[in-house]
């Protein structure tokens, strides 16, 4: 019997596990991919990500998880009137398969039980425990008194437990070789509704360019990926001299008026699975922070789950609040984000 098992080593999962062992809790870190594992992001870690990483895991990030250019110095936007808008803050550039897996090894380093290749399936709640059915070399059950679900919004764990669905918006990019006219240090964001149905995105990681696009309709990425290079050939010189990979991700389809999920009976979540995600698809600072506060409230209130969650719902309120004033300023650059 375990005190909790975390489900998905992220950054949500990572912290909360490393949270609950530094408290004491007997911890079961289960993730469904082999580590270290691959997440189509864009690896900027903004200033706000870089503090909490460093105040719940002890220290920076490592160099061996930073790629090229090292420091991020903000993002630009372009709003949906071709309009540039400069943000200046400092980060940091890594590969997310690598600061992951970082996570992971800190959470066990500090008494958490890792098994990855591992997928949790499904639950099954008891008066005094829950028992969840994984999926490794064979299927098997292990017993917690709280699973914290932090494998992000594709997984089928949420889904049967609440039994309802999530609307998703499709990610592409792709990483080439080639030159352009832009700072590499900065993250752009183009919110022109020709460009795509949500954002369009470039940034630099070792020396790639990546070019990116978000749709709500999968059939039309190619036409829009196509308007958004041809964008970027007029307005900032791109040049592609060869295409190294290109990939397909899903994210949550997030609106102003978000639902948070904090927890079902001795079920938690955390990161994307409660919800938390702002509107330019930055979830890594949001995810440490649920996490650790999923972490802290069962700590806390280990004998009550009821009381753990009032407590979890106390604790994310600032969070909310931070998420609220991302929409709000996304909202007043671009119409895409600001309907109901």
């Amino acid at each position: 019997m375990y005190d909790v098992i975390v489900i998905g080593a992220g950054p949500a999962g990572c912290s909360a596990a490393k949270a609950l062992a530094d408290g004491g809790k007997s911890v079961l870190l289960v993730e469904k991919l082999s580590l270290p594992r691959y997440k189509s992001c864009s690896g900027v870690l903004i200033k706000r990500s870089m503090e909490l990483t460093e105040r719940y895991f002890g220290e920076s990030v490592p160099e061996a998880a930073l790629c090229l250019p090292v420091e991020n110095r903000g993002m630009i936007f372009t709003d949906d009137r071709g309009k540039e808008l400069r943000f200046e803050q400092e980060g940091r550039n890594v590969w997310r398969a690598d600061y992951d897996n970082w996570l992971a090894r800190k959470a066990e380093a500090a008494g958490a039980e890792l098994r990855d290749n591992t997928a949790a399936l499904e639950c099954s709640d008891f008066p005094d425990h829950i028992e969840v059915k994984l999926h490794g070399k064979e299927f098997y059950s292990e017993k917690a008194r709280y699973v914290i679900d932090c494998e992000g919004v594709v997984g089928a764990f949420k889904r049967k437990l609440t039994n309802c669905s999530a609307e998703y918006i499709t990610t592409f990019q792709t990483f080439n070789k080639g030159e352009i006219s832009l700072d590499p240090h900065y993250f752009y964001a183009y919110l022109q509704p020709e460009l795509s149905e949500y954002d369009a995105w470039f940034n630099v990681k070792d020396d790639m360019l990546v070019l990116g696009v978000s749709v709500k309709d999968m059939s039309k990425t190619g036409e829009y990926y196509a308007n958004f290079l041809e964008y970027m050939r007029k307005a900032h010189g791109l040049a592609v001299e060869r295409q190294i990979k290109e990939e397909k991700w899903l994210m949550p389809r997030v609106r102003p008026d978000f639902n948070i999920d904090g927890s079902v009976g001795r079920v938690f979540f955390a990161g994307e699975a409660a919800g938390f995600l702002n509107p330019m698809g930055e979830g890594i600072s949001s995810a440490l922070e649920s996490g650790y506060q999923a972490a802290r409230a069962i700590c806390e209130s280990f004998s009550d789950p009821a009381a753990a969650a009032v407590k979890y719902g106390i604790y994310l309120r600032p969070l909310r609040t931070y998420m609220e004033r991302q929409w709000h300023f996304v909202g007043t650059i671009a119409k895409t984000f600001s309907e109901m």
